[in-house]
C-alpha cells in the first residue's frame, strides 16, 4: 500500500483508527482487520504524522481518541460508509455485515437479547451477534464488546449510558412448596422461609444487592450467580425465590406471593461507545433489542396478559 501523502491521511490508515477507536485495544482491532500488532502500531503512527499531532490517548486496559482522534474518526467513517455501500443485494439495498457483540444479564439474554439476535439474523443474515451472558457492573473499559446491558443506572466515561426498560423482582414459591409450608401472609412472616436468591458475597451489581434489603431476616437456601438456577430451585422447593417476574410468570407451578408489598422495580441500561452506536449493525442490533423490549414492556413489569 502506498504511504500517505503529506497532509493526506490514507484511507487504510483511517480504517486502522477506526477499529482501534471502536475497540480500545490494539489487538482487538489486529484481529477484527487480519493484521498484526505492529502493523496497527505503524499505522497510527503514519496517520499521526500526516495530521501532525496525536489520536490516540492510553488510558487504563487501552486506548482512547484524543479531539484529533475523533475528528479523522469522523472521516474514517465516511470512508468504511462508501466502501460498505458498494456492497448492495439485487435491489440495490444496502447489505449490513460483521460482528457484533454484546454482555447482558442472563435473563436478558436469553429473553431480550437472543430474540432480538435472531431478528437481525433474518433482517440481515451478514450480521452475526455473540451475547456473553454476565451479570456485572458497566465496564469502564469496553475492550473487545460493542454493546452492554446491566442492571441500574451506570456511572460511565467516555461511553453513552441509555435507560432500555424496567422490570420487576417478586417473591414466588412453588405450589408443591406453598402447599406443605403455608403461604407468608405479611412481610414478618418471611422470617419462616429461606431465600433463593444470588450469592452476597459474589454479587457485583449494587441495585440487585438492595433488592432483597426488605427480608434481611430470610435465611439463605440455594444461591447462585445465575437466575436461572434461582428459578429452577424455587421450582425444586428449595423455599422462596426473589425472581424475576418475566421469567416466573412463564412458569404455571410457580405462585407469586405478597405481591402487593413486595415488588422491587429495577432498571435495564445500555452501555456503548458514542463512535460504537454509530455503526449501521450496531444500530440495527439495538433497534432489534428495543423493539423486543417494547412488545414485552407489560410482562417486564410482571403484568400477565
Amino acid at each position: 500500500m502506498r504511504p500517505a501523502t503529506p497532509g493526506r491521511p490514507s484511507a487504510d490508515d483511517l480504517l486502522v483508527l477506526l477499529a482501534v477507536g471502536r475497540s480500545g485495544r490494539f489487538v482487538t482491532a489486529a484481529d477484527e482487520l487480519g493484521i498484526n500488532h505492529t502493523t496497527i502500531s505503524r499505522r497510527i503512527a503514519a496517520l499521526e504524522h500526516t495530521l501532525g499531532g496525536r489520536v490516540l490517548t492510553r488510558v487504563t486496559g487501552g486506548w482512547e481518541l484524543t479531539d484529533l482522534g475523533r475528528e479523522a474518526l469522523a472521516a474514517a467513517e465516511a470512508v468504511e460508509s462508501a466502501v460498505k455501500s458498494l456492497a448492495a443485494d439485487a435491489d440495490g439495498n444496502r447489505v449490513l455485515e460483521g460482528v457484533v457483540r454484546l454482555s447482558a444479564t442472563d435473563g436478558f439474554s436469553a429473553y431480550i437479547a437472543a430474540p432480538a439476535a435472531a431478528e437481525v439474523q433474518r433482517r440481515h443474515p451478514k450480521i452475526s451477534v455473540e451475547i456473553v451472558a454476565i451479570t456485572r457492573r458497566a465496564s469502564q473499559q469496553r475492550s473487545g464488546l460493542d454493546l452492554e446491558i446491566v442492571v441500574g443506572e451506570p456511572q460511565v466515561h467516555r461511553a453513552t449510558a441509555t435507560h432500555l426498560a424496567d422490570y420487576c423482582l417478586g417473591l414466588y414459591g412453588s405450589r408443591e412448596y406453598l402447599y406443605e409450608n403455608g403461604a407468608p401472609a405479611t412481610i414478618d412472616d418471611l422470617s419462616r422461609y429461606p431465600l433463593v436468591y444470588f450469592i452476597d458475597s459474589m454479587l457485583q451489581v449494587d441495585d440487585l444487592d438492595l433488592a432483597s434489603s426488605f427480608v434481611p431476616a430470610m435465611r439463605e437456601s440455594v444461591t447462585s450467580t445465575n437466575v436461572f438456577v434461582h428459578v429452577e430451585a424455587t421450582r425444586a422447593s428449595a423455599g422462596l425465590g426473589l425472581l424475576p417476574c418475566f421469567m416466573a410468570d412463564r412458569h404455571a407451578d410457580l405462585v407469586r406471593v405478597l405481591a402487593d408489598s413486595v415488588t422491587v422495580t429495577l432498571g435495564y441500561w445500555l452501555v456503548a461507545r458514542t463512535e460504537t452506536l454509530r455503526r449501521p449493525e450496531v444500530a440495527a442490533v439495538v433497534a432489534a433489542i428495543r423493539a423486543v423490549v417494547a412488545d414485552q414492556r407489560d410482562i417486564l413489569l410482571g403484568r400477565r396478559h
